[in-house]
């Protein structure tokens, strides 16, 4: 919406007239370098092979493959993906303070008929520059996929816009207990 080449209206007063600070407009994301990019990727197939290794292991074995880095990098790259070493935490079994157990809500209820539940997942998936994010939005009956929606980073408004695509496909039912559909 910003026009650069406009002269009668200077780009910062355009950016006041939507209510943008002047450096959201000459922001320019980083990228990811191609040797980080390439740890990633071998960092993603490794990590599928062996979940349980952490960040020293992922060091030890990229190091043993030829590669020269620390764990530093290591550490910020799976953090990037969202990668985490998957092994028993401490003090897993005892019972802590529970600030918001939710109840599942789906326990006994037969799901027979489009639109009674919807479902969504996001994942990412690598691509040779790098990563995108998928968002999908599923009828649980039909199976069917009402929406998708891809992007380059991980933020809401995807999401969202998926969900608007999805409510012009329809809307799930609401139906409290011991009430009959129409």
């Amino acid at each position: 919406m910003i026009e650069p080449e406009n002269c009668q209206i200077p780009i910062y007063q355009q950016c006041e007239l939507l209510d943008l600070s002047r450096s959201w407009f000459y922001y320019k994301p980083a990228v990811e370098s191609e040797y980080n990019l390439l740890l990633m990727r071998l960092l993603d197939e490794q990590y599928t092979q062996t979940p349980f290794y952490g960040v020293p292991r992922m060091t030890e074995w990229l190091r043993a493959e030829g590669y020269l880095v620390g764990p530093k990098r290591i550490r910020r790259l799976l953090r990037k993906m969202g990668l985490e070493a998957i092994y028993p935490k401490p003090n897993t079994s005892r019972k802590g303070v529970v600030s918001g157990k939710y109840p599942y809500l789906l326990r006994g209820l037969t799901i027979d008929r489009p639109n009674h539940v919807w479902s969504t997942d996001i994942t990412y998936i690598r691509l040779k520059q790098g990563f995108v994010y998928l968002v999908a939005i599923m009828d649980w009956f039909s199976r069917y996929v009402l929406s998708w929606e891809v992007s380059n980073s991980l933020d809401s408004f995807f999401c969202l816009w998926a969900l608007d695509k999805a409510f012009m496909k329809g809307m799930p039912i609401q139906q409290r207990p011991g009430q009959s559909v129409h």
